[in-house]
């Protein structure tokens, strides 16, 4: 490795996985350089702040597609356009088909609120309160066509408290998800990242 890989970052919302990126980036503990900060939304807040940090933004909204291979495909190119080593699902709350996978195949890493394959989707917080579960935590994985489902890089639990809400669970989760997402990011950059099947393996010291 030469130097820092080029990653695009999609989301959706305010971004706090990115912040937590671009924060690891910044102290010189990822092997990174974020190209570019897509949306499917025009105002999600992520786009304003990584403006404002000098980052190339887009934002590629889904009803302007006449199906979802439609959004796929702009997307995909948009994203192709940046030859990026990485692609980094950060909060990004659109669920994409093959056709996207197929462009960028084991580059693709997504982070999950909760311990797959329990609670997937996009309410994992609250459906785990609603199980009253004792554990739940996150997930980082690699992306396939269907959701939440590739194989499983890292992940960690969390003991579901007797007085937690959504707010208190919620914080905590966020929390281990920006611990999380940057060390798999970092792995897979690094090359110390081994899929065998749905198996994944992360190998050696860290640099």
């Amino acid at each position: 490795m030469s130097g820092p890989l080029p990653v695009v970052v999609l989301v959706s919302g305010r971004g706090s996985n990115l912040r937590a990126i671009d924060a690891r980036i910044a102290a010189g503990e990822l092997p990174a350089r974020i190209l570019a900060v897509l949306s499917d939304r025009e105002d999600a807040a992520a786009l304003s702040w990584a403006a404002e940090r000098g980052l190339a933004t887009g934002a590629v909204p889904q009803r302007q597609y006449a199906d979802r291979a439609a959004f796929d495909a702009a997307l995909g190119n948009v994203i192709a356009g940046y030859a990026p080593a990485l692609v980094v699902l950060a909060g990004f709350m659109r669920v994409l088909g093959s056709g996207f996978f197929d462009a960028f195949p084991g580059r693709v890493l997504n982070v999950h609120p909760a311990l797959l394959p329990a609670f997937p989707g996009s309410h994992a917080v609250r459906d785990a309160l609603a199980w009253g579960v004792k554990v739940t935590g996150v997930t980082v994985h690699l992306v396939d066509e269907e959701v939440d489902h590739g194989p499983i890089v890292l992940q960690e639990a969390i003991e579901i408290r007797d007085d937690d809400d959504w707010d208190s669970l919620e914080l905590r989760v966020h929390a281990l998800e920006h611990r999380l997402l940057p060390a798999a990011v970092r792995a897979l950059l690094q090359g110390r990242m081994v899929v065998e099947g749905r198996a994944v393996r992360i190998t050696g010291e860290e640099p």
